[in-house]
């Protein structure tokens, strides 16, 4: 195993402190099923075609959710440290994403295998509410996503993406960032010199 100064128990109490509360029997297992993994920069965690079968947790670095459409690259989702990221529809159904997963800096992420923490959530009740509680989450941005390009102004968008995800803000390009937020570089200049003044 690499070390990346982040032991699996400091994941697994991470991820217990954040989702559900667990015995020290409970976080063994946990720890048991994590898998660290290292991506340099520029680097696909995951590629369109291949099948996501595993729940990624972010422990240090920057990635971004994107797909094609047209000949475009356009960004669905970006994380940083403490979240989850996944592909969903290809976690469920076993199929092939459309959706890819890359590094935009160095990155660092414990993976979840799917079929492994389903094994495991069978015999815990904490873990099934864990998993049930990523799933909720990652839902729940989801939506909050969608509603905000349907409902909102650019500038609206914007200043919710600042203040609440600030370190997106200062770290992903800024062509990311026009992207994820459905707007082109030249309306998310204009947005942000709008803001400042």
């Amino acid at each position: 195993m690499p070390n990346l100064n982040f032991s699996p128990r400091d994941v697994a109490r991470e991820l217990a402190r954040r989702y559900s509360t667990m015995t020290h029997d409970e976080l063994d297992i946990l720890e048991g099923i994590l898998v660290p993994m290292r991506y340099a920069k520029g680097d696909m965690i995951l590629a369109e075609g291949e099948v996501c079968k595993n729940i990624y947790w972010i422990v240090k670095g920057l990635v971004r959710q994107f797909y094609f459409k047209n000949g475009k690259e356009l960004t669905e989702y970006m994380a940083t440290e403490n979240t989850i990221c996944m592909c969903i529809e290809s976690l469920f159904k076993e199929e092939p994403t459309h959706l890819q997963i890359m590094a935009i800096e160095p990155t660092i992420v414990y993976m979840l295998p799917k079929a492994d923490l389903e094994a495991v959530a069978m015999k815990s009740v904490n873990i099934q509410i864990l998993y049930r509680k990523i799933l909720e989450e990652s839902l729940i941005l989801s939506q909050k996503h969608a509603d905000m390009l349907r409902f909102e102004s650019a500038q609206d968008r914007y200043q919710k993406l600042v203040k609440h995800n600030p370190q997106l803000v200062l770290r992903a390009p800024l062509v990311y960032i026009a992207s994820y937020l459905q707007m082109t570089p030249e309306t998310l200049s204009r947005v942000r010199n709008a803001v400042i003044m």
